[in-house]
């Protein structure tokens, strides 16, 4: 293997681990009730501070992708690894002085952007290293965001609220400077490969004269109006608003079965199951990324789609009739699989669709599906929590009815869509 193989492994690994530090922001659930209990805001408060985070990861990875290629993905990624640390260390001082309004700044806005600009980063530049495992490595590298819940909700925050008393304030500071401490050196370490780099045994496809010529005339304006944007833009929004309601609230949710199930089980037996959901979900949503992008390699893009969101619309029928705890948990994983897999298809969707010189600005403007999709799952979620506080026993079944409304919309518009490339 020569050193720029060599080197290409080394950047997809380091990605990774980036994308692992960045991903910690999927164990906000695991922060939500305690947060809500200390300084007694509703669920729509507190979950603002996480829709906020992902509403400006999208909005920022927008701007990310047309700004990456004049500033480079080594600037880029460890900028956005130190904004999303002190997004933390202004949220611990947020609680300090109780200020709602400082924690949505800090945590929302200032670590949301860190998210974007550090998220766009290494998908982009690992798809530039593997031209010859498009969707085995992008789904890799963003294995890793999925996989950031489970080293926070079973080894970081625990450790933490152990070591500080359950000091909230203390916890936030220490996670700021862990995150900082491994997420800027993997930040550093991103770079492109040489000019005309081309992996061992890989043999670029021909692609013949009509075909370039309309890539080269490729804008794009014209990439981002074209109805297949739109298209691929619209199931990727309506498959994160789905499963990102349970990113947020599968904590509260799951507490809530076994209470039902067991009135005697304590606040601290409630928290440990909430906490291994969280831990065993945020796994299926890592693999779920490196999966299905690797079976999107055999069997095509949108057809990894429509198999995710039309298998989703019956696992979300079948929520509505299950009051079992360990049943809901199991289901929950599964959307964790699949809606990690939308973010392992979409990379090398977007490359085979559009001209790979576009795609980090063009993958950088589908990522505020995100943004809207993080709004609108955990808010609606949230709005239905509050709303049948005094009916309970309604919060699961119609939450479950708005994300088969939303798949549904979803697989409809995935069956006008197609792999072809936009110059075909």
């Amino acid at each position: 293997m020569n050193k720029a193989n060599t080197s290409r492994w080394f950047i997809a690994i380091m990605g990774t681990l980036l994308q692992l530090v960045l991903g910690t922001v999927y164990a906000w659930s695991f922060f939500q009730k305690p947060i809500m209990a200390e300084y007694g805001w509703s669920n729509v408060q507190t979950m603002w501070i996480f829709s906020l985070a992902i509403l400006f990861l999208g909005l920022s990875a927008a701007v990310g992708g047309m700004i990456l290629p004049k500033y480079g993905p080594r600037k880029l990624a460890s900028i956005g690894a130190l904004l999303y640390g002190i997004g933390y260390l202004i949220s611990a001082y947020a609680m300090y002085i109780n200020s709602l309004s400082l924690f949505y700044i800090g945590f929302g806005i200032i670590g949301g952007i860190g998210l974007g600009l550090g998220y766009v980063a290494p998908v982009a530049t690992a798809s530039k290293w593997f031209p010859d495992k498009k969707g085995f490595i992008t789904g890799m590298v963003v294995m890793g965001f999925g996989l950031g819940a489970l080293a926070m909700s079973k080894l970081i925050a625990p450790l933490l609220i152990n070591f500080t008393d359950g000091n909230m304030v203390l916890v936030f500071f220490y996670i700021a400077i862990a995150l900082m401490a491994i997420g800027i050196p993997a930040g550093l370490s991103m770079k492109n490969p040489p000019v005309g780099f081309v992996p061992e045994g890989y043999s670029p496809p021909v692609k013949n004269i009509t075909t370039q010529g309309h890539e080269d005339r490729l804008t794009v304006k014209k990439s981002l109006l074209s109805t297949k944007f739109l298209g691929m833009w619209l199931i990727f929004f309506l498959n994160i608003s789905a499963g990102i309601m349970f990113i947020g609230l599968q904590s509260p949710m799951i507490q809530d079965l076994l209470r039902i199930q067991d009135a005697t089980m304590s606040t601290e037996a409630l928290a440990v199951a909430g906490g291994s959901l969280i831990a065993i979900s945020s796994l299926f949503n890592g693999v779920g990324r490196f999966l299905w992008g690797g079976i999107s390699d055999k069997i095509g893009r949108i057809q990894v789609f429509r198999l995710i969101l039309s298998s989703q619309i019956l696992v979300f029928i079948l929520m509505m009739f299950t009051s079992n705890p360990w049943i809901f948990g199991v289901l929950v994983c599964y959307v964790l699989l699949c809606y990690g897999g939308g973010f392992g298809a979409m990379p090398s969707y977007i490359l085979d669709v559009f001209h790979a010189k576009l795609m980090p600005i063009i993958y950088g403007v589908i990522l505020t599906a995100w943004s809207i999709g993080g709004i609108v799952g955990p808010q609606l979620a949230a709005f239905i929590r509050d709303f049948y506080a005094n009916s309970p026993e309604m919060i699961g079944p119609r939450t479950y009815m708005a994300g088969t409304i939303l798949l549904s919309i979803g697989l409809l518009v995935s069956l006008t869509l197609s792999n072809k490339s936009i110059t075909e």
